[in-house]
Formats: C-alpha cells, sequence, structure tokens
C-alpha cells in the first residue's frame, strides 16, 4: 500500500513510519512542523535505507491538501497531526478544537473526493473521562475532562457519521495509553517543546540535568505506594500496532473499529522513577508536590480486543522502556538539532 502518514516526523508518527516502511508499504509523510524539527526526517531516512517522501505544511490548509490528493495515489492514511497538550488546550481551548478539527475536515474530505477508503486515526486514552473503571474497555461511554480529550472524543464521533454516509470507509480508532520510550538505536525519541508534559521525558531530564528533580504530584492515591498508575506503553509496540489496525482494516466488515492500545497493567509513578534510576545507574532525585486538579488514581488498558483481533500484544518492560528513553536522552541531550 501506499501511505500517507499525517505528523510523521512527530514522535509516535516516526516510529510508525519506520515500521509502515519494515512491512513493505511505501510512506510519504506531511508535517507542519509545528511540534517536530525537519531534522528528524534525515534519521529517519538513515534507519529506513531510503528516502522518504514528505511535504511540509499544515492540514488546516485545505487547498495545499486537495493539491497533495489530486496529485498523488494513496491506499490509505494514518493521522497523528493534531495538537496534543492537555493543559495548553485549557489555556487556548479555541486554537485546539480549529486545529485538530480543521485538519481532520481537510484530510477526510480530500479522501473522500479522492477515493481513499482506509484511515487509521490516532486516537486517546483521555476519550474514557475521569471517571471510567479500570481497565478500561472500547465499549464503555466516552468523555473528556479539556478540550484536547473533547477533540478526540468529537473526531471519534465525526469519522463514525463519515462511515455511515460510506459504508465502504474502514476506520480504525485507536485508543492508546501513556506511549513512552525510543528506538532502540538511541536516533529517534520524544524531544518534547519546552516543559514535557509527560512524566517519562521529564525524569528523562532530570537525569541528563536539564531539570533539577523530578515533582511527583500526589503521593496519597489510593494505590499501593500512593502514587498514580498508568499503562505505559513502548511506543515500538504502539507503532506496531498501527501497522497490523492497518493491515487488518481490508480484513473486517465493520466500517468503524475501535481498539485500545496499551499493556494491560498500571505502572505508579515510583515504580517508573525507579525503573529509570536502574537505567541510569543512580537513584534520581524527586520531591511530593499536591495533586494536580483533574488527575485520577489509575487508568489502564483491557487491551483483549487488540490482542484477539489484530493478533498484536505490547511485549516491552518497563525495563525496556526506560533503558531505550535514556540511550536517546544520554546520546541527543538537547532533543533533536534545530
Amino acid at each position: 500500500m501506499r501511505v500517507l502518514v499525517s505528523g510523521g516526523a512527530g514522535y509516535i508518527g516516526s516510529h510508525t513510519t519506520l515500521q509502515v516502511l519494515a512491512a513493505g508499504h511505501d510512506v510519504v509523510v506531511v508535517d507542519n512542523f509545528s511540534n517536530a524539527k525537519p531534522s528528524v526526517m534525515a534519521r529517519l531516512e538513515a534507519l529506513a535505507g531510503q528516502p522518504i517522501e514528505v511535504h511540509g505544511f499544515d492540514l488546516t490548509d485545505r487547498d495545499k491538501t486537495e493539491h497533495l490528493f489530486a496529485t498523488e495515489q494513496f491506499d490509505a492514511v494514518i493521522h497523528f497531526a493534531g495538537f496534543k497538550a492537555v493543559g495548553e488546550s485549557v489555556e487556548k481551548p479555541l486554537e485546539y478544537y480549529e486545529n485538530n478539527l480543521d485538519s481532520t475536515f481537510s484530510l477526510v474530505r480530500a479522501m473522500q473526493r479522492h477515493g481513499v477508503k482506509k484511515l487509521v486515526f490516532s486516537s486517546s486514552a483521555t476519550v474514557y473521562g475521569e471517571d471510567a473503571p479500570v481497565p478500561m474497555k472500547e465499549d464503555f461511554p466516552t468523555s473528556a475532562t479539556n478540550p484536547y480529550g473533547w477533540t478526540k472524543v468529537m473526531i471519534e464521533q465525526i469519522l463514525r457519521d463519515v462511515a455511515v454516509a460510506d459504508p465502504e470507509m474502514r476506520i480504525a480508532l485507536l485508543r492508546y495509553f501513556n506511549p513512552v520510550g525510543a528506538h532502540p538505536s538511541g536516533t529517534i525519541g520524544e524531544d518534547p517543546q519546552g516543559i514535557p508534559n509527560n512524566l517519562v521525558p521529564f525524569i528523562a531530564q532530570v537525569a541528563v540535568g536539564r531539570r533539577e528533580h523530578l515533582n511527583i504530584f500526589g503521593d496519597d492515591y489510593d494505590t499501593p505506594d500512593g502514587t498514580g498508575l498508568r499503562d505505559y506503553i513502548h511506543v515500538e509496540d504502539l507503532a506496531a500496532g498501527h501497522v497490523a489496525a492497518l493491515n487488518r482494516l481490508g480484513q473486517v466488515d465493520d466500517a468503524v473499529s475501535t481498539w485500545n492500545l496499551g499493556t494491560g497493567h498500571g505502572t505508579s509513578v515510583k515504580e517508573m522513577l525507579a525503573a529509570f534510576s536502574r537505567a541510569v545507574g543512580r537513584d534520581l532525585p524527586y520531591q511530593v508536590a499536591p495533586r494536580r486538579p483533574g488527575d485520577i488514581a489509575a487508568s489502564y488498558a483491557d487491551p483483549s480486543r487488540a490482542n484477539r483481533e489484530l493478533g498484536w500484544q505490547a511485549t516491552r518492560t518497563v525495563d525496556d522502556m526506560c533503558a531505550d528513553t535514556w540511550r536517546w536522552q544520554s546520546g541527543n541531550p538537547e532533543g533533536y538539532p534545530s
């Protein structure tokens, strides 16, 4: 297949691009580089051993999106592109709704006009809201606690409605939990802009000396060690899940399929910190801070549907995640070159 990967220079997009290529498909990347650096593409090409076609523009530009589909032929799309910082979405809700929805409208309209019927959408476990019991299952009702999460809920519904109007569409909604880790070569990894929003890249920056210590937000939750439990999944396992979903779309009768991509168990903040300390070879400093509004005690997946229907399973351990992250961060202490 010839696959368009939107946001293919980003953290998850770059790892997925490599695995889609390794599976024998052709890949074209479109990315506006608002949350990624162009230098990642040279590293991807080196790892893939082949050139990768890349288009640097914003999908909200409908004319450029239409021109891309009019001049190239695609069999499928994997859609990562979008703003993704929860805290920023609370501060800038209109920007998040406008960007994430408009880019999807532009992309899906172009797909419809040019007969592209397969779409893998990068959704999130945030669509389960704050009251869902664990483990979280795909048939739970959806909700959200922030504008970023609501864009995912809304886009999922939009894509379901599109599939009703066009029964030939085959759409995968992939809800994943907490992606961490890096390519085992240490060549590509997560390079957050500004202060990291997520736990593991923050720990990595503490380990490399860019941050003084980790703040653990609350140690009095109803969990074994009092810190929050999250379902951390290695980005390489996550990328493999996208390839499995892409291949599966040609074999399913349902127009829309929803799959959780996770390990099925939670790891606490303190457990993750201990694992990263093992990877680095020394204890890393931390302080306990008050709970953050909106944080919940536990969030982890029931991945049994993906295990069964995709023949996919997360195989890498928390120690693997930390070792690969440290290999990337220690080799690239400032992230990708500008």
